[in-house]
């Protein structure tokens, strides 16, 4: 009787259709695993950020405050903020190695899911930005003044950009309770664009490492790959845990624990590590509407691999040479990042311009390698 029930309903239908029965390619790797591990951490930011947002105002004088004594007297107030706060850099890292199993295997070719995927790394990446500003400390209050001026070069309407996100003739009240208005609706933005994602990821089926879709070579999703995506869920759960509650600090920088003051600037502005190389390629460009265009144009550019792609094969790993431009690409990444933390100084200035440069480069040198791999007989 429960069966013929379960069979009836069309909630257990959907169910079943989607994660228990789905066709699935029976070679998918570990890689595979980022997707379920993302969902995990949006899950952990909104639980933990609606119990942050209950105790919070925001106020230029007050938050700062607020959040410190939250952390004293609220119980588990604490952890809970270290759980919001690590759990943004375990997001971008999910993400970013998503982002990059995309790339190498080449799933920009399903257009459509990979565009809402960009679109949804642009999102959090914003959601996470105005997140960073709202405990209204030293660092998070320079970077807001920095990055919200960069929308003074737009054309035209550039000062009246930069006043409406202000509220104001500089960064104040009115910027953090837009801050805060944003960073609470966005993540629900980006929970529909994940239910976009998903569905149309489910249309079109997983990709696989070889870039073939055969539906000769597929299983259903349960139990094998749950099973394989819980191990990885609890895995990765584990090591977060162990970091929150005994180096939540490791990951932030000291000027965090110091109240915002306007007329003192801190000795080195910079932003969390996830932002790093995009603020590295920001400041290698001299004239500051190229290095506001350059900065736009290395995550947008995203948006164009599809249409750069002009080889047969579908899978990067077929081609030895575009495997070395990968990892090269991997370690230019970590590069910026790495300059980003320096001070622009000599020569830290000449390597991130170089490294600026290289990391275009990829996006242009990739597909002509694999088309000229293809044309060998």
């Amino acid at each position: 009787m429960l069966n013929q029930y379960y069979k009836k309903n069309p909630i257990f239908k959907v169910f079943d259709s989607t994660l228990v029965s789905l066709p699935a390619p029976s070679n998918l790797s570990f890689f595979w695993n980022f997707g379920s591990l993302l969902s995990l951490c949006l899950i952990i930011q909104i639980i933990t950020g609606l119990l942050l947002a209950s105790c919070y105002s925001p106020n230029m004088l007050l938050s700062f405050d607020m959040i410190s004594k939250m952390m004293e007297t609220n119980d588990k107030g604490w952890f809970i903020r270290y759980i919001h706060a690590n759990g943004a850099s375990l997001f971008f890292l999910c993400l970013y190695i998503h982002v990059g199993r995309g790339l190498y295997y080449s799933s920009y070719l399903y257009t459509h899911t990979w565009n809402i995927g960009v679109t949804i790394l642009l999102l959090t990446m914003a959601a996470a930005f105005m997140g960073y500003v709202l405990p209204i400390n030293q660092m998070s209050f320079w970077g807001a003044s920095v990055i919200t001026n960069l929308f003074s070069e737009v054309p035209y309407i550039g000062k009246n950009i930069v006043q409406l996100i202000w509220g104001s003739v500089c960064v104040s009240d009115p910027t953090i309770i837009r801050f805060f208005t944003f960073h609470f609706i966005l993540p629900f933005i980006i929970l529909a664009c994940v239910v976009i994602h998903i569905t149309l990821l489910h249309q079109t089926g997983s990709s696989n490492p070889l870039g073939v879709m055969s539906n000769l070579d597929k299983m259903p999703f349960h139990n094998y790959f749950s099973s394989k995506d819980l191990m990885g869920v609890l895995l990765a759960s584990f090591m977060f845990i162990y970091i929150c509650l005994y180096y939540p600090l490791i990951l932030g920088d000291d000027e965090n624990f110091t109240p915002a003051n306007p007329s003192v600037t801190p000795h080195h502005i910079q932003p969390e590590w996830y932002f790093l190389f995009a603020y590295a390629i920001l400041r290698s460009i001299p004239n500051k509407l190229g290095g506001v265009i350059a900065l736009v144009f290395s995550i947008m550019i995203l948006y164009l691999t599809p249409m750069m792609f002009m080889s047969k094969m579908k899978s990067l790993m077929f081609y030895p040479v575009n495997k070395i431009l990968f990892w090269s690409f991997v370690v230019i990444l970590i590069l910026l990042t790495w300059i980003g933390m320096c001070p622009v100084e000599d020569p830290y200035i000449l390597t991130g311009q170089i490294l600026t440069v290289l990391y275009f480069l990829y996006y242009i040198i990739n597909p002509i390698m694999m088309k000229m791999w293809d044309l060998v007989p």
